[in-house]
């Protein structure tokens, strides 16, 4: 069996003719002009790889004696401060980070919770837990279930020990079969749920896999897998295993829903939209762009044009890479 690696799809690339030393020396003096220049802030840094960028703080660090991030901090405010420090850390110490404050403090945020662990595969999940390891000195596991309870936990744990199986390129219809019936007799066939057979087929068969177990299901189950879901479990269990069925079945279309959402009212969550768009820009938001524009008919960059302003939409448009 071979295994298929996902091919990236960024929105942003190293830039070419790089030159770190002039890229620090305009960030600084765009850093101490009168009210900050934060346009040249900005187009550098979004235009720039993330290896790049940590040259860019390196050198910057050598002709300032300064440390470039707290240097952007003390400069910067608000959601773009918020965006250009996520660009300085690597995708995995910024997926790191955002689980920890979806954890810390008073509330949980589990939607945020949801959506990065539903939605990151095995060898991101791996990476996400040696780095937060570093960054934290704990375990995100130990953190995800001091901070969760119940059958939610036993499901985002399952996720986070990523024992998915890899796609493979024997289908195997025997198992596709057993699978949707397990789910079928775990659920709607019976009285409650046995939650456990459930969570075990969701986080451990691979993703290509659970396509056919999903449309196999309908052989048994009057109702679909979304709607067995609604039917069977509630809360934050509901949500997460609705969040993971959608992105099971595309994960881009889920990315490019939730952008959506977060730009559909008047009251535009900010949040969501940096959480996404600086979390995929080096891995696969040209394919969250092209769902985006299949499912809302217009392009994501012209969406963040109208439900946005001022820096802080100039950053994001230069990561969305351009129009469709």
């Amino acid at each position: 069996l071979y295994i298929i690696i996902e091919p990236k799809c960024p929105t942003v690339v190293p830039a070419y003719n790089f030159n770190p030393e002039q890229d620090a020396a305009k960030i600084e003096t765009a850093i101490k002009t009168k009210g900050v220049d934060e346009q040249t802030i900005i187009d550098i840094l979004t235009k720039r790889s993330c290896s790049q960028r940590s040259e860019i703080a390196f050198e910057y660090e050598k002709r300032t004696k300064k440390d470039l991030v707290s240097a952007l901090k003390g400069a910067l405010s608000g959601s773009l401060e918020h965006l250009i420090l996520g660009l300085m850390k690597s995708t995995a110490q910024y997926d790191a980070s955002e689980l920890k404050s979806s954890m810390k403090g008073l509330g949980t945020d589990e939607e945020s919770l949801n959506e990065m662990v539903c939605s990151r595969n095995n060898e991101e999940l791996k990476e996400i837990k040696k780095v937060y390891r570093e960054m934290f000195k704990k375990e995100l596991e130990k953190d995800v279930s001091g901070d969760t309870s119940g059958d939610f936990t036993k499901l985002l744990l399952a996720l986070v020990q990523a024992k998915r199986d890899e796609p493979s390129n024997v289908v195997d219809y025997e198992k596709i079969d057993n699978d949707a019936r397990a789910l079928y007799e775990a659920g709607v066939k019976r009285k409650g749920t046995d939650v456990t057979t459930w969570i075990s087929i969701f986080s451990e068969r691979s993703v290509p896999h659970l396509q056919k177990v999903f449309e196999r299901y309908k052989r048994y189950s009057p109702y679909d897998i979304k709607e067995s879901i609604r039917k069977e479990v509630k809360g934050d269990l509901e949500k997460s295993f609705l969040t993971l069925v959608e992105c099971l079945e595309n994960k881009h279309l889920y990315f490019a829903s939730r952008l959506g959402d977060a730009m559909k009212s008047k009251s535009v969550k900010e949040k969501v939209i940096t959480r996404i768009i600086v979390s995929r820009c080096e891995v696969d938001l040209m394919k969250v762009r092209a769902e985006f524009k299949r499912n809302f008919g217009k392009s994501l960059y012209q969406t963040i044009l109208e439900h946005t302003k001022g820096d802080y939409q100039r950053a994001l448009l230069n990561l969305c890479g351009g129009d469709d």
